[in-house]
């Protein structure tokens, strides 16, 4: 088995920001995986770097196991990033990579990548994900109305904690502004990045009790794990959190202190981690939710009996709309799981993706 990685660097429509981020582009690092004629491919998002720890570390490790061997697979590739690092930049690799031999398995068999996994569900729910901080009024609400009005997503998130918590009266003002848009059609969620402190998360609840608000995520910062807690017992909303986490261990410390515990396919070292951290939060009696990486995430989301539902990215939907064909709606709040084409049911668009290669 061959592994090859490549990352592309396409700009945003718009500049985004979170509480604690600001941004102007977004970088994709695809990993292709080949054997036997057939060629498997993941992705993720994050530096660029992440394509040199595939070449570099993963491939060799590779290159003589049978890509059916999955596990066996991911283990080789783990245990290499020992001296690594397996959280940051080498589990981004990893997961890119994990993502890469799944589909390639399920395409040398002629199977979709749902299939091999095995299915609880064939349309996804989803949230719209965007809001962001640097947005105006007019940029906030046409997205919003144009997921709940137009396209039917009875679930859409914004950013707040503006600037690290510093201008919680706009905070409060886009939710309200928020919630006026979508009126009662659909649920209010809003995501803080970890941008306030643990009682200032708590009062800034209280403030919007009037905004029914049904999910608050990361209201202090992931590693706070008691602040986490704290909050959750304070507020009505759930708070979730979970997106950086790159191994069980972190899913498992987290599980007592969330409503509902987040997974990042992307991160958390692919889909072999991914079904792994689900169990954890089933044991624990969580849902889950996948985050970001809408398309990547299909298959796995589908696999999952406990899940709750996948974020659908205003900029990774618009990316991978952008260098795949074969990428679908959400029309309805449900994204369709490919079940009609082999593996992930995705193909590169390779001239597209070639004008934004950087690495």
């Amino acid at each position: 088995m061959r592994l090859t990685a490549a990352a592309y660097r396409p700009p945003t429509d718009a500049p985004e920001g979170d509480g604690t981020l600001a941004w102007d582009s977004t970088t994709m690092v695809l990993v292709h995986a080949q054997a036997d004629g057939h060629t498997g491919f993941g992705w993720t998002y994050g530096p660029a770097a992440a394509a040199g720890v595939v070449t570099e570390l993963l491939a060799p490790v590779v290159t003589d196991l049978d890509p059916d061997d999955v596990p066996a697979v991911w283990t080789a590739m783990q245990r290499r990033l020992r001296n690594a690092g397996r959280p940051g930049v080498a589990g981004l690799a990893l997961s890119a990579a994990d993502c890469a031999v799944w589909d390639l398995k399920a395409r040398r068999h002629g199977l979709p990548l749902a299939r091999l996994l095995g299915t609880a569900r064939h349309q996804v729910p989803v949230y719209g994900s965007g809001g962001f901080t640097t947005y105006d009024a007019d940029r906030q609400h046409r997205q919003l109305a144009g997921w709940v009005h137009d396209e039917g997503i009875p679930r859409v998130k914004i950013k707040i904690g503006e600037s690290w918590g510093t201008d919680v009266p706009r905070d409060l003002a886009r939710m309200a502004a928020a919630r006026h848009t979508i009126g009662d059609d659909a649920e209010l969620y809003v995501d803080a990045n970890g941008g306030y402190q643990r009682k200032q998360a708590v009062r800034m609840m209280r403030a919007a009790a009037d905004l029914d608000v049904r999910w608050y995520e990361e209201p202090v910062s992931s590693d706070d794990l008691a602040g986490l807690g704290l909050v959750r017992d304070q507020v009505l909303p759930d708070v979730a959190a979970g997106e950086y986490g790159f191994d069980l261990v972190y899913f498992h410390r987290m599980a007592p202190y969330v409503d509902c515990l987040q997974i990042d396919v992307s991160r958390c070292g692919g889909i072999t981690e991914f079904l792994r951290a689900a169990a954890v939060a089933a044991a624990a009696g969580l849902e889950v939710s996948a985050h970001c990486v809408p398309h990547q995430h299909l298959p796995v989301a589908a696999a999952v009996p406990n899940l709750r539902h996948l974020e659908w990215f205003h900029d990774h939907v618009r990316i991978e709309s952008m260098l795949f064909d074969g990428a679908v709606p959400a029309t309805g709040g449900a994204a369709a799981v490919p079940l009609d084409r082999p593996g992930n049911g995705l193909e590169l668009r390779a001239d597209a993706a070639e004008n934004y290669r950087v690495a």
